[in-house]
């Protein structure tokens, strides 16, 4: 058998514990929902060591902690429980009208799968480049959100290891972003913990629905059937590795940024993020004229006015292109100037530009197509290092690391965890063609920032 083989073993759908009123009505999506219908599956998970064996225990027991995992999962289902439904769509001819929804009513739930693979954690984490083997943890592998009409809006998928277990976890991203993703991460690890029948929580989801005043909930999309919107994406050759950088590299890095830019309002993940821009724009060797940009993930929910809950459930992100410059400029300037503009940027999106973007996609409805939407020359930081990631715990202790799939896998894409040892340290995840991740790894003002304890730490 080929180790590198994940082995299915077992597959069932969980419902929530009991249904809410809400759910037997149509679960309507926002615009910041909609335009993630061509994009993939949010994949992140956690692995695991497994529990030592003792003299006075049996050891851990595989069957036993998958029974409690669909136990507390149908439990925060409840209060999830736009995950256990399914896409729908009622659309007309004339005029072309596409009206998607949650149906909570005619689905099986989510999906709960168990495989196996004849590997250590050693086997995922000591390795410099991610294995390819980790895409499998996860379910899903390539699905659009518009396929949450035939397949399961969320599945975890519990990966045995010979020494370690991996959670992975895959949801629709037009149900979620990053910050509903953690959300129910959280909750779920909270009410796993709780071992309840009946588990409240500590932070409820906030499930109405956001829409522009005058319009919703059944936003009409111009079409008459999928494929005038779809388009699959395919990612190219890529390398993928995970960068350490310490709290305190972190701290000089954004200490050298203000000082270059004789300011002390540039934050750490701005500084970083305009390392990471800088240091991949030259190991990409661009011309001197050529356009490069730094897109930033940002949160829109604290900069509505009025704000939306932290726990509102749902998309309300956008890709903001934070900074803009040639390859010559950026490369030229310091470290200080590009942070800057990075800066500026992020402190100056306001709600006046969220709503600037919901009216003019009001105006003329499209959906995202990844492959248009990021172009070769530029940089894309998504995630955050201020997610409670490794918060999670199954009875197994902390996890050892944080992986993803193979969703929205491309050259640039560079994605921020919390560090494993917390206190401000990051971890960031780059995706970047061979012979760029080559020469990026030969950077010196990149590799200086790094931690020299990167190999160490993925290593265990």
């Amino acid at each position: 058998m080929n180790p590198l083989t994940v082995t299915p073993i077992s597959e069932c759908f969980i419902k929530p514990k009991h249904i809410v009123d809400e759910a037997k009505q149509p679960y309507y999506l926002a615009p910041w929902d909609l335009v993630m219908l061509s994009v993939q599956y949010i994949q992140k998970g956690l692995l695991f060591a497994k529990p030592p064996k003792t003299e006075n225990q049996q050891g851990f027991k595989i069957m036993d902690f998958l029974e409690d995992l669909k136990q507390s999962l149908s439990l925060t289902l409840v209060h999830f429980y736009p995950l256990a439904g399914r896409l729908a769509t009622s659309k007309s001819e004339n005029p072309p009208s596409y009206v998607v929804f949650v149906d909570c009513n005619n689905s099986p739930g989510a999906r709960f799968t168990y495989a196996t693979v004849d590997l250590t954690t050693s086997d995922v984490l000591s390795p410099t480049y991610v294995p390819l083997v980790v895409q499998s943890f996860f379910d899903h592998d390539r699905a659009l959100n518009h396929d949450g009409h035939t397949k399961s809006l969320l599945t975890i998928q519990v990966t045995e290891l010979t020494d370690g277990i991996f959670i992975g976890c895959s949801i629709n991203h037009s149900i979620v972003d990053g910050s509903s993703f953690w959300h129910f991460f959280n909750m779920w690890s909270e009410i796993f913990q709780g071992k309840g029948d009946d588990v409240s929580i500590s932070r409820p989801p906030v499930l109405n629905r956001w829409f522009p005043d005058g319009h919703g909930p059944a936003l009409s999309l111009p079409f008459t059937h999928h494929d005038q919107f779809l388009s699959p994406f395919e990612a190219p050759l890529l390398k993928e590795r995970m960068f350490h950088f310490s709290s305190e590299s972190i701290a000089r890095l954004k200490a050298k940024a203000n000082a270059e830019s004789n300011t002390n309002k540039i934050s750490s993940f701005q500084s970083l993020s305009a390392l990471v821009w800088r240091c991949i724009t030259r190991a990409r060797n661009l011309p001197h004229d050529q356009v490069t940009c730094c897109r930033m993930a940002i949160n829109n929910r604290s900069r509505l006015n009025p704000p939306l809950s932290p726990d509102y459930f749902g998309n309300s992100i956008q890709a903001l292109k934070a900074g803009v410059s040639t390859a010559g400029e950026l490369l030229e300037q310091n470290l200080g100037w590009a942070a800057w503009q990075l800066h500026q940027a992020v402190v100056s999106h306001s709600d006046e530009n969220a709503r600037e973007f919901l009216n003019l996609w009001l105006k003329s409805r499209f959906i995202y197509q990844i492959g248009k939407l990021f172009d070769p020359h530029s940089v894309m930081m998504g995630s955050s290092p201020r997610f409670n990631k490794y918060g999670n715990e199954f009875g197994l202790g902390k996890a050892l690391a944080l992986r993803s799939g193979y969703a929205h896998k491309f050259s640039g894409k560079a994605s921020a965890y919390p560090g494993h040892e917390g206190g401000g340290s990051i971890e960031l995840e780059i995706c970047l063609s061979p012979d760029e991740m080559t020469a990026l790894e030969s950077d010196k003002e990149f590799m200086d920032v790094v931690s020299p304890s990167d190999k160490e730490l993925m290593s265990g």
